[in-house]
């Protein structure tokens, strides 16, 4: 297999433990390729030697010994070696703007959410997260650098300075002269066995936050207790049921690099995905009205709604974190004041945090609202009560066979913006640009679906919500139609949802 074909995106990603049928392809020498890859490219970006790199990890079982290659292979070129063991993705783009560690580039070896037998590495420049043209500059680019003999390796307290800015950004933000503006608040953490549990001792509990009944907040690379994902049903879950056990005033949920986060208020009320973005949008919009909100496509008719009520404007955009975030900057940059991007996966970023998808700064901008809050009487729960919740919804990922899946997947997309609107209740809506999206009416309901390729996986991905009950299942017939043209997409899912 070709170097070439671990670039997931923006990140790099491969298997790193033969395990479920998977064969390992992400090893010590492809981490050796790797790192001569980050050296060439940083080189070519004109920074100037000898370069300073950090490195950490996330926890996952192989993370050490990828991160060993890699600076065995940095230092013998001569690099100033920063190893700062386990670490956050976040912290890992900190480390190159933190004045103490002055890195060039900060390298986390995470694979976020995924199995544990995944691994991957997500790079870090001076002037933000490495692009797709820059993955694919590095694994195009392995030679090896000239052997140099002034290399070094150093161990450094990374997320102890990273919490302590945390820290320092929340004090500001409530505004208070004490110290410890949480005391009286508990508030409980889920770290998903992840590298988040420092956000219990380094941040909530220097801020006088109760943190008793915290969770996982050890890490552990076989992740035995549930997936660290916000958008995953039994993560939440399981950090609900901490909320209502120990009667927090708030619950506290990261993946497992950090990069992403989602709460859970004191009345047991889940907030990510929709929920998530409407309480962010409210408190954006409430410090900077008229501004728009970037999100990805799967967002829900109620939201745009929520969103303009409260005077703002949503921008509905391509799937993929890196995406959502370039078309935010890419917005202000032609004028368009746009302070936040953000997926219904909880990636978030704000252009005041240097456009950083930050789960742990998702949090803190909550925390520093959350005393006035108290103060007013109000619940975190209030900022998203206009937020209209649909009656159902469903989401059906449909694989596809064949070498060329993507053109499979285009052609069927196209089949259904040229064939549903000739049936009654179907529109395409144009305020879309992924896939195809249609606005559903009667004699269908009232709501919406869209039929999107995935990013990078062999997948027609089909979301949809009804404001009515049992609407959907009476859809889907029409939608097994039209799939069914195509005997290369898999429509298995589809009939035990009919059955």
């Amino acid at each position: 297999m070709a170097i070439t074909a671990l670039q997931n995106g923006s990140d790099i990603r491969g298997i790193a433990i033969s395990a479920e049928g998977k064969t390992k392809n992400l090893t010590t020498e492809e981490a050796i390729l790797i790192a001569n890859g980050i050296m060439n490219w940083l080189e070519n970006k004109g920074i100037t030697k000898p370069f300073t790199i950090g490195l950490g990890f996330d926890g996952r079982l192989t993370g050490p010994e990828l991160k060993q290659a890699m600076m065995d292979t940095f230092q013998a070129a001569g690099v100033q070696v920063l190893d700062f063991e386990l670490a956050t993705t976040p912290a890992l783009f900190m480390a190159t703007q933190f004045e103490e560690f002055d890195c060039d580039a900060g390298i986390m070896l995470t694979a976020s959410h995924l199995p544990y037998y995944f691994n991957g590495i997500k790079i870090f420049s001076k002037s933000g997260g490495a692009e797709k043209t820059d993955i694919a500059y590095i694994l195009e680019h392995t030679d090896p650098q000239p052997a140099a003999a002034d290399g070094s390796v150093k161990k450094a307290d990374l997320i102890s300075a990273y919490a302590a800015d945390m820290v320092a950004k929340i004090r500001k933000g409530i505004g208070s002269d004490n110290d410890q503006p949480l005391t009286g608040m508990k508030i409980v953490v889920d770290a998903g066995n992840g590298a988040g549990g420092y956000f219990a001792s380094k941040v909530l509990d220097v801020l006088g936050a109760d943190t008793t009944g915290s969770q996982f907040l050890e890490a552990d690379g076989n992740f035995p207790n549930h997936i660290p994902n916000p958008d995953n049903k039994e993560a939440m879950a399981s950090i609900k049921k901490a909320v209502m056990d120990n009667q927090a005033d708030l619950g506290v949920i990261f993946d497992t690099d950090v990069d992403r986060s989602a709460i859970v208020s004191a009345d047991g009320q889940i907030i990510n995905r929709n929920n998530l973005i409407a309480v962010l949008a409210a408190i954006v919009l409430d410090a900077e009205p008229g501004s728009t909100i970037v999100t990805n496509s799967p967002t829900s008719d109620h939201l745009k709604r929520f969103i303009e009520e409260k005077g703002g404007k949503q921008y509905r955009y391509i799937s993929g974190y890196r995406n959502v975030i370039n078309k935010a900057i890419e917005l202000n940059e032609e004028g368009i004041h746009c302070p936040l991007a953000i997926e219904t996966s909880s990636h978030a970023a704000f252009k005041e945090n240097y456009f950083l998808d930050d789960g742990a700064y998702v949090i803190a901008k909550i925390l520093m609202l959350l005393p006035k809050l108290q103060q007013e009487g109000r619940q975190l729960t209030d900022l998203m009560a206009e937020l209209e919740q649909p009656v159902e919804t469903l989401e059906i990922r449909y694989e596809i066979a064949g070498d060329d899946h993507r053109e499979t997947g285009r052609k069927m997309i196209e089949n259904f913006r040229q064939t549903l609107p000739t049936k009654d209740g179907f529109a395409e809506n144009p305020e879309n640009d992924e896939g195809v999206r249609f606005s559903i009416t009667e004699p269908h309901g009232k709501g919406w679906m869209l039929l999107r390729l995935s990013l990078h996986e062999p997948l027609l991905v089909m979301q949809i919500e009804n404001d009515q009950a049992d609407q959907i299942q009476k859809q889907l017939p029409i939608y097994r139609e039209l799939l069914a043209q195509d005997d290369r997409i898999n429509l298995t899912k589809l009939d035990q949802q009919i059955k």
